[in-house]
């Protein structure tokens, strides 16, 4: 009795001297992305960020507008360099330059983006933005800013977390303590379109008072099991709230829960924008109100009254305060209208702090990616919520941490992780998958996962070419090429990346050989699909200037796609190349150390995986030597 009293009095304490902790390293985080952000502005060149992806020079300013949200907006397109993949998306900070005599004049104000679409981006801005000035100055470009919303988000939730009394201090205490989470008792139910791991995952969540997790190694079904739990979960609740770290999976997951029939809210806008996704964002909902068009007069009336106002007009104040009020009144009604019709609100983690959502309660939150998304950004939608299901695998891709120091000391451990630590009791893992080739799927399943996943029949055995060896390491070695050129890793520009370009070439001569033994006409008619992944962005960027070069390969471009294994994350194709990169005397490899990263990258293939590296520097890690020791055997039979 004593010690339980004791556990009571000190476990709380517990909980939030590590949240406290928790805080000053994202302190610490916030600082190291503040200062990398000035550097990376002040020193670096213009030419480094546009290939990077952070920037656009020079633009076309289009025209500017207020949206349906009433913010005004205005068109960039992009006029240069449309084949480097960027990293604008919905929601991001970014500031507008003009280029004169090798400077950027930056002009002072800050806008968001609204969506992006190809080369097209739409960037509300604030109302006294010089809009004018923009559209007639030449060089204009844009760049992403750094994100001070996002942080102020994450610390904001954090405080409050570590101030909490009530159902979230109760949470709090629970997720840092080995105290078993309480659960409902009923009998379990039977989805005969699911196996027996997904069942189970749906019946523990269905069971949860606290929390549950369903951990989904690669593909396993995580998605179709979450979709299921959230439709079963709606059977018991009127609304639930859906949430991720990235835009993609609040995409990926809504369209999913769209196509059950449940009417999904989605507050932010997609990444893809076709008429599909756009339909159940909030802003196309909102403009589609019969209301909205009285409002949207209302609003032009508002401003058409401050852009005329006349000295001495006694009536001015009383005229806009009443149209505001109406204004007001109006947008309350569509908006109560909109949330009672929708059984899902989907957002971002940081999207959930929206204001739409203030005063909002939810029975249930579910967070998937959760394995990506750093402990404060998953306090944000919790704050809202009773109970929590989270979703994901923590031997794939981590949280973005860029403070080594602030990674050290614990800013990349995950809440999903803690409570997978604290708490197995509450976790299924998905143990049957249905992408992979036998073979490609048996060392992740061996080396993350305790050999407990397992091929359903139907994909144990699939292959493109008879007694083809599914895996395969092709080696890169260091010998120097026809043409001298020694086959070690360089440098391209100042940290910006590493890329060995006579791998690259053989990449896509392995690949042309692999496409020779199909046949073309099997290839195009049967759309086999193809992804050259390499860890780093200086090499996806070479191999794919190296394609579009290539004329052999015109006919199969659009089913080949070149990016990073964070690029694929989610994705699968037929068959996968990876260009390691890595070729040194020092058997230096640098970040391909977090295994969790080769994990996503080897487990992207469905019937043929083609590993490119220099063997001497990647086996001195026990993991690659596995791997290739794995991939031996296999040849030898």
């Amino acid at each position: 009795m004593v010690n339980s009293q004791l556990f009571r009095t000190f476990a709380p304490m517990n909980a939030i001297q590590q949240l406290t902790q928790q805080r000053l390293l994202l302190q610490m985080e916030y600082q190291t992305e503040k200062e990398a952000y000035r550097r990376q502005t002040e020193e670096r060149g213009l030419a480094r960020l546009v290939k990077r992806g952070d920037a656009w020079w020079p633009v076309s300013i289009g025209r500017s507008y207020f949206n349906s949200l009433n913010q005004l907006c205005v068109e960039v397109l992009r006029m240069a360099d449309q084949d480097v993949e960027h990293n604008f998306e919905y929601g991001r900070p970014v500031v507008f330059f003009s280029r004169e005599e090798l400077k950027h004049k930056y002009y002072n104000f800050t806008g968001t983006v609204s969506y992006v679409d190809g080369d097209r981006m739409v960037v509300s801005v604030p109302d006294a933005a010089p809009l004018t000035d923009l559209q007639a100055s030449p060089n204009v470009g844009v760049q992403l800013s750094f994100d001070e919303t996002s942080y102020r988000t994450m610390f904001d939730a954090l405080d409050r977390v570590i101030r909490s009394k009530g159902r979230l201090g109760y949470l709090r205490d629970l997720f840092y303590s080995r105290q078993k989470a309480e659960t409902f008792s009923f009998a379990p139910m039977h989805f005969p379109y699911l196996n027996q791991t997904q069942e189970e995952a749906v019946n523990k969540v269905l069971r949860a008072k606290d929390v549950a997790i369903v951990h989904g190694p690669p593909g396993t079904g995580k998605t179709t099991t979450l979709v299921e739990a959230i439709y079963e979960t709606l059977r018991r609740e009127n609304q639930v709230l859906v949430c991720a770290q990235s835009n993609m999976a609040v995409d990926w997951i809504s369209e999913k829960l769209v196509d059950r029939g449940v009417p999904v809210l989605r507050i932010g806008n997609p990444t893809r924008v076709d008429d599909k996704m756009l339909s159940f964002t909030y802003e196309r909902r909102f403009e589609s109100h019969p209301d909205y068009e009285l409002l949207w007069a209302i609003r032009k009336a508002i401003r058409d009254l401050r852009a005329h106002r006349k000295r001495g007009d006694e009536k001015y104040h009383q005229k806009l305060e009443r149209l505001k009020d109406r204004a007001t009144e109006l947008e309350i009604r569509i908006n109560a209208q909109l949330f009672g019709e929708a059984r899902v609100i989907a957002s971002t983690l940081v999207g959930s702090a929206n204001r739409l959502l203030d005063g909002q309660k939810f029975g249930t939150v579910f967070i998937d990616e959760a394995a990506q998304a750093l402990e404060a950004a998953s306090w944000i939608p919790i704050r809202r919520c009773t109970r929590v299901i989270l979703a994901g695998d923590h031997c794939q891709l981590p949280p973005t941490v860029k403070s080594i120091a602030a990674l050290k000391a614990g800013l990349g451990k995950t809440l999903m992780e803690r409570i997978v630590e604290q708490k197995p009791e509450v976790v299924t893992l998905l143990r049957m998958q249905y992408r992979m080739n036998e073979e490609i799927m048996r060392f992740s399943s061996d080396w993350f996962y305790g050999n407990q996943v397992e091929s359903a029949p139907g994909v144990k055995y699939r292959s493109i070419l008879d007694l083809d060896v599914p895996i395969e390491w092709v080696e890169a070695s260091p010998d120097p090429s026809e043409d001298g050129e020694k086959g070690f890793e360089q440098f391209v520009g100042e940290s910006f990346g590493r890329i060995n370009k006579v791998e690259a070439e053989l990449t896509l001569l392995t690949l042309q050989e692999y496409f020779d033994r199909i046949g073309k006409t099997r290839i195009l008619n049967e759309r086999l699909d193809v992804g050259i992944i390499s860890p780093y962005r200086a090499q996806v960027q070479y191999l794919r200037s190296q394609l579009k070069k290539k004329e052999w390969f015109k006919p199969f471009r659009h089913l080949i796609t070149v990016n990073t294994v964070d690029g694929f994350q989610g994705q699968e194709r037929d068959i996968v190349v990876i260009s390691l990169v890595r070729s040194n005397d020092e058997g230096q490899i640098g970040f391909l150390r977090d295994l969790r990263r080769m994990n996503v990258a080897i487990t992207r293939a469905r019937m043929k995986l083609i590993i490119l590296g220099d063997v001497l520097t990647m086996t001195r890690h026990p993991f690659y030597r596995k791997l290739y020791e794995y991939i031996e055997a296999l040849k030898q039979g």
